[in-house]
């Protein structure tokens, strides 16, 4: 628990520190970095003991990062919503196996969710795996994850 708690905190400071760009917020790409190097700090915490897992936390918080920053540059405010939204909708009434599209009129920028079976977690929730696959520019980027539908409705990415 105390790894998770560094991270938060991490998160926070690094969330703070890019709020001070100026009037705005955060960027598309300042987002993307610490929404991946979150997902890849809490996806590093689940391997390894002791020195491993800060280990593994450092090099999923680095590498996610990375990838979020890359998917981040290009991708604007109302791509992430359509995303959103559509993982959303995907995750909550999509067969298994079958593709939920969003684009953006505005840009081109494009999408798919495609969800997996549902299974009941060790805590009795509904999850389901997903790959993301987003078109930004016209440069492909695919992401694996799990997410899990809250007591609200809502569907929570797990890692």
């Amino acid at each position: 628990m105390k790894i998770i708690s560094k991270i938060i905190v991490i998160l926070l400071a690094a969330s703070m520190l890019q709020a001070c760009q100026g009037p705005g917020g955060m960027n598309k790409q300042g987002s993307g970095t610490l929404i991946g190097g979150t997902a890849g700090a809490l996806l590093g915490s689940q391997f390894g003991g002791g020195t491993g897992r800060l280990a593994a936390v450092g090099a999923g918080a680095l590498l996610g990062a990375i990838l979020g920053n890359k998917i981040g540059a290009g991708m604007d405010e109302q791509d992430r919503k359509l995303a959103e939204l559509t993982s959303q909708r995907a995750l909550e009434a999509a067969p298994s196996g079958s593709s939920v599209q969003w684009r953006n009129p505005d840009n081109g920028n494009y999408g798919t969710v495609t969800p997996s079976k549902a299974y009941k977690n060790n805590t009795g929730q509904y999850c389901r795996e997903y790959t993301q696959t987003v078109v930004v520019g016209g440069k492909q980027q695919k992401a694996y994850g799990t997410a899990c539908r809250q007591p609200d409705g809502q569907w929570q990415v797990v890692n």
